[in-house]
């Protein structure tokens, strides 16, 4: 049943795709008319965003010694994983909200950025 119904697919597929609509160049106009998705002073732009904020990122965790909360953390979390509690620390919750903000960020000034 599902070969059929494959074959069926192809075939149709198949067919539609050669046809040629003949439009007297009307989709080449059009597409020729549409901007650029993002121009390299825009990309350059993005770059520059998303390096400044790993950047901070990465001297953020080195500064509060990250890697000592995750161990932290992860004790805390193998500890009471029998227990079925849950040890929250703030900062570790605020330090992976605000890099979802950036994040977040950036993909919205991305999306902005590709409408123009």
């Amino acid at each position: 049943m599902i070969n059929k119904d494959e074959r069926l697919l192809q075939q149709f597929f198949s067919e539609a795709a050669n046809q040629t609509i003949e439009d007297n160049g009307f989709t080449e106009r059009v597409m020729s008319q549409l901007p650029v998705a993002c121009h390299t002073q825009q990309k350059r732009f993005l770059r520059i965003w998303n390096t400044v904020f790993i950047t901070l990122f990465v001297v953020l965790f080195i500064v509060f010694h990250g890697w000592e909360l995750l161990a932290v953390q992860f004790e805390v979390m193998l500890r009471t994983l029998a227990t079925q509690s849950f040890s929250i620390n703030l900062l570790m919750l605020f330090s992976i909200v605000f890099g979802l903000l950036l994040v977040g960020t950036g993909e919205v000034i991305s999306s902005e950025l590709a409408r123009k």
